[in-house]
């Protein structure tokens, strides 16, 4: 019974409410982020945009203190949770388990290497789904990864308020 009785949470309150400044802030660099990255991946013919992205950029923007959000933690949590997808792929073949195996391998290497980044969790399903090949690593992997640290680095440091990155190693 004790365990049921966790289901019922804490009780603790809500998150503080977002002033409406921060709201629009976040908005603006998941905008600026996601637009470049999709201009660049339309007028070059290169893909350089996946779906996790877009959670990326709602740690990077909403919450750049988070140890999620720092630049090793999206570069290197990106890298490696896509080459574990590609890895598991090319050996294993598209079988359930294969994917489930990929993404426990993704969360443990990141733990271990202190890069976890959780949008990068669905990268491993994402080339799955796609039978993404190895230059799936590159491009969009890790140039689409750099790309939102650098907006991240530019655009949160206008904010005088604002620094960003926490660290870096």
């Amino acid at each position: 019974m004790k365990y049921l009785q966790k289901f019922k949470g804490k009780k603790e309150n809500l998150p503080q409410k977002t002033s409406i400044k921060e709201i629009l802030f976040a908005g603006i660099g998941g905008f600026i982020a996601i637009a470049l990255i999709a201009y660049i991946t339309r007028s070059s013919d290169n893909l350089l945009i996946m779906g996790s992205f877009g959670a990326s950029c709602v740690l990077l923007f909403a919450y750049p203190k988070s140890p999620f959000s720092q630049p090793r933690n999206v570069i290197f949590g990106h890298l490696f949770s896509t080459l574990i997808g590609l890895i598991f792929l090319n050996l294993f073949g598209y079988e359930w388990w294969s994917i489930a195996f990929a993404l426990a391998s993704a969360i443990i290497i990141m733990l271990l290497t202190r890069t976890v980044h959780p949008p990068a969790g669905s990268n491993p399903i994402i080339v799955f789904l796609l039978g993404a090949d190895f230059d799936y690593l590159i491009f969009p992997s890790l140039t689409g990864s750099v790309i939102l640290v650098l907006v991240a680095l530019f655009y949160i440091n206008l904010n005088k308020e604002k620094s960003y990155p926490e660290y870096w190693y």
